[in-house]
């Protein structure tokens, strides 16, 4: 029977360990974690998700509060369109958070960095310039682009000396998806050096509208591998969503997937970034407590726990300290909700907004409990300690779970 080890991930003479570690921002998928991957032989992610905040925690900078003493008249003001981020401070957080992992690397494995397109921050070309521009400058081994179609991502670096030397990759959730994103680049001459295939049960952000139960991952699969043979194009396909265990890895390598992503499992290991208690919370969920709703200002539906204290919340927009997700004029689908219960409740202290919440603030404070579909199944991989909690792992543990287990099996901590 075989094993995700009997596998490899081939990026020219390179072997790889066919695991992934997906990137969850902000600063879930920890340079920690993203390490020990890369370690062990696979590769890890790390995210630019919010990456001034992140150089704020790990390098004692001071981004946020300066940004927000600039832009502190406008605080009232529904207006946001004032509100811009400094691409130098954009360019020195990014090689901060890229260059510390990379000196810190070891082992055999590669680490990227996950740069979603709907991060737009009221200018959306440039400020995704200086992100993966800044991450190439700063030695990335690859970029996975996510959170969008990505269609003009690679002209914004291909001057960049590293565009044809770094990995990569486009996240993409139907073989339409990838046959859009090729034909825009074809002019460039530069394919993908991989292809994340996600599916409708992985965490956070989907691809997908709400009737994302109508797909699976292992049809889309089998369509992009089509396809690539059909036009004789030799990408290695990653299969993601939903994948938890090594026996589910191994069914999609066999199929022809050349490696798997994976981050569900990831969220509880030790040295994830989600606050312990966090931890217990996904731990303790049942297959009941998993959503799937529309409070996303990006318009994606996103997958999390109905316990989510983002749901709900009717925080004031806090665009002057982060605005993350301002578009090009300014604008935020949640500050449009907000402004509208503001005027439906005048004499109300707390409000609450219902259908969308300010996702920069409560990412940022771990407080958007964002979730693959097998959460559920968490309790199951680890022990139930004396006191009622559980117990956490080490994320060297888990990765090697994936690597050498068989039928279907979980591997219990000591």
């Amino acid at each position: 029977m075989k094993r995700v080890d009997d596998f490899r991930l081939k990026f020219g003479k390179k072997e790889i360990v066919p695991i992934m570690v997906g990137g969850m921002g902000v600063d879930i998928s920890t340079a920690e974690l993203a390490l020990e991957a890369a370690r062990l032989g696979g590769i890890g992610h790390i995210s630019d998700a919010m990456v001034p905040d992140v150089s704020d925690r790990r390098f004692d900078t001071s981004f946020v509060k300066d940004k927000t003493r600039f832009y502190k008249a406008n605080i009232d003001n529904s207006d946001k369109s004032i509100v811009k981020f400094d691409l130098g401070v954009l360019a020195d957080a990014t090689r901060r958070h890229v260059d510390a992992t990379m000196q810190a690397k070891r082992g055999e494995g590669l680490i990227f960095v996950n740069c979603m397109e709907k991060l737009t921050m009221n200018a959306p070309r440039e400020t995704l310039q200086v992100r993966m521009a800044s991450a190439l400058d700063a030695g990335i081994d690859g970029i996975t682009l996510s959170a969008g179609l990505h269609l003009g991502s690679f002209g914004l670096i291909a001057d960049h000396p590293r565009f044809r030397d770094a990995k990569l990759g486009i996240i993409v959730s139907s073989v339409r998806a990838l046959q859009l994103f090729l034909r825009k680049n074809a002019r460039l001459d530069r394919r993908p050096d991989y292809v994340i295939v996600e599916g409708p049960l992985a965490g956070g952000h989907l691809g997908f509208g709400l009737d994302w139960a109508k797909y699976d991952l292992a049809t889309i699969i089998a369509e992009v591998l089509l396809f690539l043979k059909t036009e004789q194009l030799d990408i290695p396909v990653v299969a993601a969503g939903g994948i938890f265990t090594g026996s589910d890895a191994t069914s999609f390598l066999e199929m022809g997937a050349a490696a798997v992503q994976v981050a569900t499992r990831f969220t509880v290991a030790n040295e994830c970034g989600l606050p312990a208690d966090v931890k217990q919370d996904y731990y303790r969920a049942s297959e009941e407590d998993i959503v799937v709703n529309t409070i996303s200002p990006t318009g994606y539906p996103m997958r999390m726990l109905k316990s989510t204290p983002a749901i709900g919340s009717g925080i004031r927009p806090n665009c002057e300290a982060y605005g993350y997700l301002l578009d090009g004029n300014g604008g935020c689908a949640y500050i449009d909700a907000y402004n509208r219960e503001v005027a439906l409740h005048p004499n109300t202290k707390v409000i609450s907004v219902m259908d969308k919440t300010c996702l920069c603030t409560h990412m940022r404070n771990f407080n958007c409990w964002t979730c693959g579909s097998t959460t559920y199944r968490l309790k199951d991989t680890t022990n139930r300690l004396p006191d009622g909690t559980y117990q956490t792992l080490s994320a060297e543990h888990i990765f090697k779970d994936y690597q050498f287990s068989v039928d279907n099996q979980v591997a219990m901590p000591a």
